[in-house]
């Protein structure tokens, strides 16, 4: 933002209004937290996308003559940054406005294909396209994807990155990481976000916010952490270990109580599946601790249409509740969706990021 505004004058275009999308501007508001249009010490209107409106409206357009895109994402399809994009290149395209999308990297990588896929009935804002949960493209690919894939008729452009490659996460970049959202302040944690996120949707267990390790945890009073730890890593799935641990919320999900639990551990990035390792964790959980986890089910009835489209799909609500033994068909789900969309997707894919 503040290269647009430093530059902006020297090279002969002016900055008319700022948009910004769930987190805020400079990603310091908490999730679900709705935004009030403000103005920004330069004189810059700044309109809220996730507030009375999550689309840019009329009058918020008025006077912009192109629409420039510079958010970094996290690579998981229910993190509202990407949805933020798509319904501006959808009001853009009825005022024939052009979109410019400043490319940046997946922190995930380019190569991680993992999750569900999303059924339309379920489109919301947080799944607004049928991508598996963990897509392995970029913001960029995204963009084109959606354009053509929905016909949005938008007049786009992407401006590619210099120097990535599809086999680097963040941390092979060099670049700092700002967090992009209060609960996401390293690079490491965009994994994750799709490792216990969607558990969090059920408030089943704490999932480590409200505490220093957000997204990172899987615990609670009735949990012990030793056999926890024990049964999962005996299922030997590949590029994670989990470390019994101990802690005590601050706030959130059993907040000031003493939980037991995992502290989950990335080992090898390159092999690691993070929403097929949720799954895994729901149906051990669902394994040794059945009435809790049955109780928390029912409970949950409330959350249950957020937690279908985040997932994007109830298949998941479904095998939870009536199998017996769960994981198998989770892991095993929109399989043969996933391996077609694999094939969909490379004309999307932008060559320079070949490796």
């Amino acid at each position: 933002m503040q290269l647009f505004k430093t530059h902006a004058k020297s090279k002969g275009f002016k900055l008319v209004a700022l948009f910004g999308p769930e987190h805020g501007l400079d990603g310091d508001v908490y999730a679900e937290q709705e935004l009030q249009s403000k103005v920004d010490p330069d004189g810059i209107p700044i309109h809220s996308l996730y507030g009375k409106t999550r689309k840019p409206t009329d009058e918020m357009l008025k006077g912009v003559d192109i629409l420039v895109y510079d958010i970094q994402d996290i690579g998981s399809r229910s993190y509202t940054y990407s949805t933020t994009l798509f319904y501006a290149m959808e009001e853009a395209a009825k005022k024939n406005i052009p979109v410019w999308v400043l490319d940046r990297p997946n922190p995930l990588g380019g190569l991680i294909i993992d999750g569900p896929m999303l059924e339309e009935k379920w489109r919301s804002f947080v799944g607004y396209i049928n991508v598996p949960y963990c897509h392995g493209m970029t913001i960029g690919e995204l963009a084109q994807f959606f354009n053509q894939e929905y016909q949005i008729g938008c007049q786009l452009t992407v401006i590619p990155m210099k120097g990535w490659r599809r086999d680097m996460i963040f941390q092979d970049t060099g670049l700092p990481w700002i967090p992009t959202s209060p609960c996401i302040p390293e690079a490491n944690t965009t994994f994750y976000y799709p490792t216990t996120g969607i558990i969090g949707e059920l408030q089943l267990v704490s999932i480590g916010i409200g505490y220093t390790l957000p997204f990172k945890l899987i615990g609670a009073p009735w949990i012990n952490g030793t056999t926890l730890a024990k049964k999962l890593n005996e299922q030997d799935f590949p590029g994670v270990h989990f470390e019994p641990f101990k802690y005590r919320p601050y706030y959130g999900k059993f907040a000031k109580q003493d939980c037991q639990g995992v502290l989950i551990l990335i080992t090898n990035p390159a092999k690691y599946k993070p929403v097929s390792t949720q799954y895994l964790i729901l149906g051990i959980l669902k394994t040794l601790y059945k009435t809790h986890f049955q109780q928390a089910l029912a409970k949950a009835q409330n959350r249950q249409d957020i937690f279908n489209k985040v997932n994007g799909t109830d298949e998941v609500f479904k095998i939870l509740q009536q199998e017996q033994y769960s994981t198998w068909k989770l892991l095993s789900l929109h399989q043969k969706e996933r391996e077609q969309f694999e094939k969909k997707r490379i004309k999307y894919l932008i060559p320079d990021y070949a490796f």
